[in-house]
């Protein structure tokens, strides 16, 4: 009796991840697939520093070792971080609509989306001209 309760279990538990991994895969498509809303850079960028954005983020979206993830180059889908900016977890305070409305926030992703990846070390003299060379 035992066996077949062990066997049971272990087929709910096997279709439940199943359910899990098809709904995660239709989230992550939905999730690529939504294009985010015109938005404003040089407004991006005021409205980044005035919501105190850059406070954990830093001014570049270059993130802060503890306190704020890494936005730029490259932020995340649109939808990802309209949704985390809305339900944060973490430490994260969350801000409505109310608060932040969307058309600030899609002028803050254009801010994010526009800051260009920076160079190689390789092309940087200062630090090409100092960094070991292997032998």
């Amino acid at each position: 009796m035992q066996r077949t309760s062990t066997k049971l279990v272990t087929l709910a538990l096997a279709a439940v991840a199943a359910a899990l991994f098809t709904v995660h895969g239709a989230l992550a498509q939905t999730t690529a697939a939504a294009a985010p809303p015109p938005g404003d850079t040089a407004r991006g960028k005021a409205n980044f520093l005035r919501y105190g954005c850059y406070e954990c983020h830093g001014t570049v979206g270059q993130g802060n070792y503890g306190s704020g993830a890494k936005l730029a180059p490259h932020p995340p889908p649109w939808t990802t971080v309209s949704a985390y900016v809305r339900k944060p977890a973490g430490n994260m305070p969350s801000f409505s609509e109310k608060i932040l409305p969307t058309s600030d926030l899609a002028d803050i992703y254009a801010y994010l989306s526009s800051i260009p990846a920076g160079k190689a070390y390789t092309q940087i003299p200062i630090l090409n001209a100092t960094t070991m060379k292997p032998k």
